[in-house]
């Protein structure tokens, strides 16, 4: 499973990712030339490169992947964070989807972390 974190995703989430799972595929959106871009544009470039996306971002990035499978387009997988969640909180839930979700799972699927 490959990963995208948008911008409102603390570094330290990443970080703390690749401690956990060194050899983990993951970027922050800021990292790949996506600072400030639209929510659209965002997704659209998880959904070329197969990254599920983590966001903060519960109001439009929501909106734009369920427009995204509304239309038939591919959606790798959002996962939106919750209010007042920490990083160790988010660590968990990610460390337990890269644990028991199978590659693909999460396509079209928008999920609330932690569950």
């Amino acid at each position: 499973m490959k990963f995208l974190l948008d911008e409102n995703v603390e570094a330290a989430v990443l970080r703390g990712l690749l401690r956990l799972y060194p050899g983990l595929d993951a970027v922050r959106a800021v990292d790949v030339g996506l600072a400030g871009e639209p929510d659209g544009k965002v997704l659209a470039w998880a959904a070329r490169e197969g990254r599920v996306v983590v966001s903060r971002d519960r109001a439009t990035m929501g909106l734009g992947a369920a427009r995204r499978i509304e239309a038939g387009e591919r959606m790798s997988g959002l996962l939106l964070i919750r209010r007042g969640v920490g990083t160790g909180e988010i660590l968990r839930a990610l460390a337990l989807i890269l644990e028991c979700a199978e590659e693909g799972e999460l396509e079209g699927v928008i999920e609330y972390i932690p569950f």
